[in-house]
């Protein structure tokens, strides 16, 4: 993701845009309406993670993930599902341990909104 600052004259006012690899900005919700995934910013500690009581990770792989994220950030959002203004995981349980044991406050998420059937679903 590249961040860029113009500055105007004074007479405007200094902004700043974002651009993702995927076409849409980060945070957009332009395709909330359409109920495809958004690319959002997420705290870590604001994602349920329902899966991580049913298998643990491997830890070689999550050290593998840490060296990386540092070195050139993460390169895969992790896929959450929104409902009802609540945040669930489920996918990405290395990259989000990795982030974790890293210290990260925020993952880079993509956002698909779902029904509290869409959740039962998920959590069979």
């Amino acid at each position: 993701m590249a961040n860029f600052l113009l500055r105007f004259p004074s007479t405007f006012r200094s902004f700043s845009a974002s651009a993702s690899s995927n076409g849409s900005p980060p945070g957009s919700r332009s395709n909330s309406e359409s109920g495809g995934p958004m690319i959002l910013e997420l705290p870590l500690d604001k994602i349920k993670r329902p899966l991580m009581r049913t298998r643990a990770n491997d830890a070689t792989k999550v050290k593998e993930l840490m060296d990386s994220i540092q070195e050139i950030g993460l390169q895969v959002p992790i896929d959450v599902i929104e409902v009802d203004g609540a945040y669930y995981g489920f996918s990405g349980c290395h990259r989000y341990e990795a982030h974790q044991r890293l210290g990260l406050p925020t993952i880079r998420c993509k956002v698909r909104r779902g029904t509290k059937e869409t959740l039962r679903h998920h959590l069979r």
